[in-house]
C-alpha cells in the first residue's frame, strides 16, 4: 500500500509558483514571487469560485506572545490566545464532481499531547490551563453538524502544517477509530516525513506517535502547489515548516489565503499595526511582514511565503488597507492580553450554502 499523489487523484500542478521558489540569489526571490503570484491570481480568478465556504470556531488556546510576532510585540502577559477554526469548503473538482474539504480539522484532545501543550498543562495544572489557556467552542463533530454535515460527507482533510495534530484520531491508526470514515488527508511529503522523524528543534510541536499505524491509503501527497478543483488551491509555502502549505480560495469577495505563517492581519501588514513594538520593529529591520516564530526551520523562506500570500490575496472588502490573508490560528481580541490586541480582525470566511 502506498500514498496516492495529487496527480493520481486529479489535482493539477501550478508550476509557475513553484518555479519562482527556485530564484537565486534569495534577495531576488520576493520580487519573483510577487510577479508569479500576481499572474497566478489573475488566472485563478478567471477559472471560477468555490460553491461555499464556512468557518466555525473550535478552540482558543494559549500561545507565547514572544512567538506570535517574532519578539517584536511589547507584552505584559507572556501568553496570548489564538483561535483555531474549522474551515469547510465545497467546490467542483476538474471532472465536475462536488467535493468537500475540511481545512484545519483540529481535535483538542490530540493537540494537548504535543509536548509544548502537555508540559504547559503539567506546569500550571489542568484546571488552570483549561480556565486561562483553553476555551472550547465546538468539538469537530459539532462544528460539522453546525454547517449541516456529517464526517462521512467530507472528501478531503488538510492543514497548513501538522503541528499539534494527531492524525490517528482523524483517519485511524494504532487502535484509534477514525472520525472521518472515508476522507483522505492531503499533505506535502516533507511535512509527513517531518512527522515520521522529528528533529529536536521541531519536537515541542508534533504529537509523539501521532502518525503511528495510519494507513498510507488514507493519504494523498502533493509535492508543491496544486489546484484541487475550481476555485481551490494548496500553495506550497515552505519555511514555518518544511512542508508548510497555504489554502487559497476564490470567493465572491475575492481571493483569500490562509496559513499559520502569521497570527493576525498585523503579521502581513506591520506598517498598519497598533500593537506596541510591531510597526517600529518592522521599520527598524526593513521588513514588510512579521513571522509567527514558534519554529524557524527557514525564516527566509517563511518571510518570502508571506510575501507570496499577500500577492495572491485580494484586498479586503471591509477595509482595503488589508489583504485577505486569513490566519489559520488568529490572535483573539481578549482584554487580558492587552496591549497585544489585533488591529484588524477577520473573524471568519463565510459564503454560499454548504450542502450535504
Amino acid at each position: 500500500m502506498a500514498s496516492a499523489t495529487g496527480e493520481q487523484v486529479g489535482f493539477r500542478p501550478a508550476p509557475e509558483l513553484d518555479a519562482a521558489w527556485t530564484t537565486w540569489p534569495r534577495g531576488d526571490r520576493p520580487a519573483a514571487l510577487r510577479e508569479a503570484g500576481a499572474a497566478f491570481r489573475r488566472r485563478f480568478a478567471e477559472r471560477g469560485q468555490v460553491h461555499a465556504i464556512r468557518t466555525v470556531d473550535l478552540t482558543s488556546t494559549a500561545y507565547p506572545a514572544s512567538f506570535a510576532f517574532q519578539g517584536a510585540a511589547k507584552s505584559v502577559n507572556p501568553y496570548v490566545n489564538i483561535l483555531k477554526r474549522l474551515v469547510v469548503v465545497q467546490f467542483d473538482d476538474f471532472e465536475g464532481a462536488r467535493r468537500t474539504l475540511a481545512w484545519e480539522p483540529t481535535i483538542p484532545e490530540g493537540s494537548a499531547q504535543a509536548p509544548f501543550y502537555a508540559q504547559l498543562i503539567d506546569r500550571v495544572g489542568e484546571k488552570v490551563a483549561n480556565r486561562f489557556a483553553k476555551v472550547e467552542f465546538h468539538t469537530l463533530r459539532s462544528a460539522l453538524t453546525s454547517v449541516g454535515l456529517a464526517p462521512a460527507d467530507v472528501d478531503y482533510l488538510s492543514f497548513d502544517q501538522l503541528h499539534a495534530q494527531d492524525l490517528r484520531m482523524l483517519v485511524g491508526g494504532d487502535d484509534h477509530a477514525p472520525l472521518f470514515p472515508r476522507a483522505k488527508l492531503v499533505a506535502q511529503p516533507k511535512e509527513l516525513d517531518t512527522f515520521r522523524s522529528v528533529h529536536p528543534t521541531q519536537w515541542a510541536w508534533y504529537v509523539p506517535g501521532g502518525m503511528d499505524g495510519v494507513d498510507p491509503e488514507r493519504l494523498i501527497e502533493t509535492d508543491g502547489t496544486v489546484e484541487l478543483g475550481v476555485g481551490l488551491t494548496f500553495v506550497a509555502t515552505p519555511g514555518h515548516t518544511d512542508g508548510n502549505q497555504s489554502l487559497c480560495v476564490n470567493t465572491p469577495d475575492g481571493i483569500w489565503v490562509s496559513s499559520a505563517n502569521g497570527v493576525a492581519a498585523d503579521s502581513w501588514h506591520p506598517h498598519l499595526s497598533t500593537i506596541p513594538g510591531v510597526r517600529r520593529w518592522a521599520e527598524f529591520y526593513g521588513r514588510e511582514v512579521v513571522l509567527n516564530a514558534n519554529t524557524l526551520e527557514d525564516s527566509v523562506d517563511q518571510y518570502d511565503a508571506m510575501v507570496l500570500e499577500k500577492a495572491l490575496a485580494d484586498v479586503n472588502r471591509r477595509d482595503p488597507r488589508w489583504h485577505n490573508t486569513f490566519p489559520s490560528s488568529e490572535l483573539a481580541p481578549l482584554r487580558r492580553q492587552w496591549p497585544v490586541l489585533p488591529t484588524f480582525v477577520y473573524g471568519g470566511i463565510n459564503y454560499g450554502r454548504i450542502a450535504p
